[in-house]
């Protein structure tokens, strides 16, 4: 059996139906005892994102894959399965199908390419898990074999993940990104014997049916009674030509491209087999959505009011069509810190943080928000550094440069510290000092029971560093502060979670302003999930 279009397109499928599967499995494989795991979200949303693709040979198909997947990867893991897709592409480039050796080589570039998307790759995680079954599948005389001796290299190279990294081994947990990649090839198995996990369209020719992230929230009050459609919709959709409406081999798809020129603007337009994928802003969808089906079907829609989206986002529109010099992206989970990096400056917030990494298409469509000449991108947590870079590296609009902050409390005191009027080299340089001298400390509940808490109990900790723990969060983290010698910074900023009272947050402010009599103690109501109290020390 060789590898086609179609079964690679299987291939992609099971292995995203499978991965569905098991991702909140995937998600408790946290090394910290907090509820923010996200790797299987992560993983999945970037695999399903690929699974839209078509194309006639095999080197099409995988190229299209590659490419869904590069603009919905999300989070580290992401950006890394992405890469590993990527390599699969490259090396597929040209080809109509492959044999074992052919699909042998592929991985292997896999292997390569995930490695190169890492600055300083580690072992004893995703990667190692890829490259060392890529090695124990050397040599299979058919996929089938290939596939099964991959599996269980995966299997077992996966079970010595926490021997090669201390952190996995101190949790007693393996390498949740390596466990998602062993789900991906059990689906993949599947699919290549021509049985599909549940969720999965049973003949390759649907997308599989299968859950997704929740979306955020929408405050639907911004577009009231009186309200006044002032930015149109953003209408996208991928839409199937049709052989009963078009001459499917001699169509000229510019023919669709021109009349939704006149339509609206933003267009964003391209064919890929018998797919075209169009991304418009109208304030007419409904025509463009019944002209459109004068070529063929829809296999997906997506309408969004601008207005909500302007009111979301904050776009700020004093730039109109002039690109202002320097734009401000940053990344923010709550909605007061959303509403604090705002006033800051901050040109576009990205919603997101642990448990809701944004994807590399989020961070385009900020870029292109922003509308500057140079864009600063401040991540704000270093799982979503990678996709922030590999965005960055996508847009060709403007110079865009990522500020590598890796928490709130660095992209916070990096932003209160901007000075745009200094030549960019030393802005960047000013802004990446100012970020590494801060201290950033957090207090979560532990879901579960460790040698240094107890399930249920809260946490006081600074980067993988767990420095407290007690029944009482107040407690926690009056501890914490003392741990991080609170009192000797300049600037306290506590920063408080959704489910923290005011009254308790206030009382917390005042007893370490007394403990700190030489520092100024600021309280910023975020309402971040996951942490009920964030500390930063600048």
């Amino acid at each position: 059996m060789n590898l086609n279009a179609k079964l690679y397109l299987n291939l992609v499928k099971g292995g995203a139906a499978r991965l569905a599967q098991n991702r909140q499995e995937i998600n408790d494989l946290n090394v910290f005892p907090i509820p923010d795991g996200d790797t299987g979200d992560n993983m999945y949303m970037t695999i399903e994102a690929g699974t839209h693709s078509s194309g006639e040979t095999l080197g099409e198909m995988a190229a299209a894959v590659s490419n869904g997947m590069l603009l919905g990867a999300r989070g580290n893991s992401g950006v890394i399965l992405s890469r590993i897709f990527a390599g699969m592409g490259k090396a597929f480039k040209g080809l109509e199908e492959a044999d074992v050796q052919a699909f042998g080589k592929a991985m292997e570039a896999a292997v390569s390419e995930a490695y190169g998307a890492v600055a300083q790759p580690v072992e004893g995680t995703i990667l190692t898990v890829l490259r060392e079954s890529v090695a124990a599948a050397r040599g299979s005389s058919s996929l089938e074999e290939y596939m099964d001796l991959m599996i269980a290299g995966m299997d077992l190279s996966l079970q010595h993940t926490p021997e090669l990294l201390d952190v996995l081994k101190k949790a007693g947990v393996v390498d949740s990104g390596g466990a998602g990649l062993l789900s991906i090839a059990e689906g993949m198995r599947e699919a290549l014997k021509g049985r599909f996990p549940v969720g999965a369209g049973n003949d390759g020719n649907d997308a599989p049916a299968m859950p997704g992230p929740d979306r955020a929230s929408v405050n639907f009050n911004a577009f009231t009674e009186d309200s006044e459609l002032e930015f149109g919709y953003c209408t996208e959709f991928l839409l199937r030509l049709q052989r009963s409406k078009v001459d499917l081999e001699h169509f000229d798809e510019r023919v669709i491209q021109s009349w939704l020129a006149t339509q609206g603007d933003s267009l964003v337009f391209f064919r890929d087999g018998s797919i075209v994928k169009v991304h418009v802003h109208t304030k007419d969808p409904g025509a463009v959505l019944s002209k459109c089906r004068e070529w063929g079907e829809y296999l997906s829609v997506k309408v969004e009011n601008m207005t909500l989206q302007h009111h979301e986002n904050h776009m700020d529109r004093r730039f109109g069509r002039n690109a202002k010099a320097l734009g401000i992206v940053t990344v923010a989970a709550g909605e007061g810190l959303e509403a604090t990096f705002r006033e800051m400056g901050a040109d576009a917030v990205i919603r997101g943080g642990q448990t809701m990494n944004p994807s590399v298409e989020s961070f385009l469509e900020a870029f292109r928000a922003v509308q500057a000449r140079t864009i600063l991108v401040f991540p704000n947590n270093g799982n979503i550094l990678l996709t922030a870079r590999q965005a960055a590296s996508l847009y060709k609009d403007a110079r865009v440069e990522v500020i590598p902050t890796q928490t709130l409390g660095e992209g916070y005191y990096a932003m209160a510290n901007l000075q745009p009027d200094l030549p960019l080299e030393e802005l960047m340089q000013s802004l990446q000092e100012a970020a590494a001298s801060v201290t950033t400390g957090s207090v979560s509940k532990a879901v579960r029971s460790t040698s240094e808490a107890r399930e249920g109990d809260y946490i006081g900790f600074s980067g993988k560093d767990i420095l407290c723990s007690s029944p009482s969060r107040v407690q926690t983290l009056q501890e914490l502060a003392a741990r991080l010698d609170a009192a000797s910074a300049d600037i306290v900023i506590l920063l408080q979670g959704e489910g923290v009272s005011p009254e308790e947050a206030k009382c917390l402010q005042e007893t370490l302003q007394k403990d700190a009599p030489l520092s100024e103690v600021i309280l910023i109501d975020g309402k971040q999930a996951v942490y009920d109290y964030i500390l930063v020390l600048c």
